[in-house]
């Protein structure tokens, strides 16, 4: 079977065959990341993804695998939709600035469950940056040394963001919940949660 890394080369090449393979391996995974950031629009940001991978293609080879090649184009394109839509460039701040900041609607997910609802809730109400590495941890397994190449950040730094960002989804948790009960259910399972939002996502 070719690796990823084969199939972006061959399509680039012109070979359609293989870039629909590459599209079906990781289509799910990057439209999951769309999906809870970008409301309607997360299908084209999916395709400007892809297409973006054969432009990156020098790229890759600096990444340690493709997934965390692909996903630093999917938080490149997320970062720029925002931007092109920002009525002041200059104080777009993602370390600061939250979806629900940036865009209400921007979720297209609804969750079957008390506790992934509230998840989802906070999750868009953190801001963006340590939105998007807490759904990369928990949504794609990826570790923080995964994370910190996919957004390009030292390993120190990615592991200090994670950190910070299960902090303030703890406070976010803390004041959406409609209980203490829910509350201590969501933070002590947040886990399997987390996997069962991907579970619905990929359904």
């Amino acid at each position: 079977m070719a690796s990823d890394a084969e199939l972006l080369v061959a399509w680039s090449k012109g070979d359609q065959v293989a870039g629909e393979e590459l599209f079906e391996r990781h289509y799910e995974a990057v439209s999951r990341f769309f999906r809870n950031k970008s409301g309607d629009e997360w299908s084209e940001l999916c395709q400007r993804t892809f297409l973006a991978c054969v432009e990156s293609l020098p790229r890759l080879r600096e990444q340690a695998s493709f997934r965390s090649f692909l996903f630093g184009i999917a938080y490149r394109q997320l970062y720029r939709f925002y931007r092109e839509r920002a009525y002041d460039q200059a104080r777009l701040d993602f370390a600061t600035f939250s979806l629900v900041d940036l865009n209400p609607k921007a979720s297209s997910i609804v969750a079957a469950r008390q506790e992934e609802q509230l998840l989802l809730t906070a999750l868009r109400r953190i801001p963006l940056d340590y939105q998007v590495i807490l759904e990369l941890h928990y949504w794609e397994d990826m570790t923080a040394k995964a994370c910190a190449e996919a957004l390009g950040l030292p390993l120190g730094t990615a592991k200090t963001r994670l950190r910070r960002a299960r902090q303030l989804l703890e406070v976010e948790l803390g004041n959406s919940a409609e209980s203490p009960e829910v509350l201590t259910k969501t933070l002590t399972g947040l886990d399997d949660w987390a996997r069962g939002l991907r579970a619905q996502l990929e359904g």
